[in-house]
């Protein structure tokens, strides 16, 4: 029974981390947190089987909350998004690998030109 409690605090701290550092702004650290909350607490569901009707009752009681919690702070993180995919950009300025092939972009949709100055494309 002890070792479920603790797992519960654990979770319970962890959640509780989370909302901390989403308050503050810090997303990633309470995205960290709420992965280690739901692992605590996957753990309690692991040994849901092995337990007796006096630890279900309270560890179901506690972790049902946790649970919710950890559903409210997770949808209170900004969805991650990637930036767009576009062709890169070469830089005057940027330094080339003396023997390194020059870099040609092709503002044309299609493979990119190949180098010296002829088109890789065969249409």
């Amino acid at each position: 029974m002890d070792a479920h409690l603790k797992t519960l605090a654990e979770a319970g701290l962890a959640v509780g981390a989370a909302e901390e550092a989403l308050g503050e702004g810090a997303h990633h650290s309470a995205a960290e947190h709420l992965d280690a909350a739901d692992t605590h607490l996957a753990a309690l569901r692991e040994a849901w089987t092995e337990m007796g009707a006096a630890e279900r009752t309270i560890v179901g009681r506690t972790a049902k909350p946790l649970a919710a919690r950890v559903t409210a702070a997770r949808t209170r993180l900004p969805k991650l998004s990637a930036l767009s995919v576009g062709a890169p950009e070469v830089d005057p300025d940027e330094d080339v690998e003396p023997g390194a092939a020059p870099i040609v972009t092709d503002q044309r949709s299609g493979p990119p030109a190949a180098p010296g100055g002829g088109s890789a494309d065969p249409r």
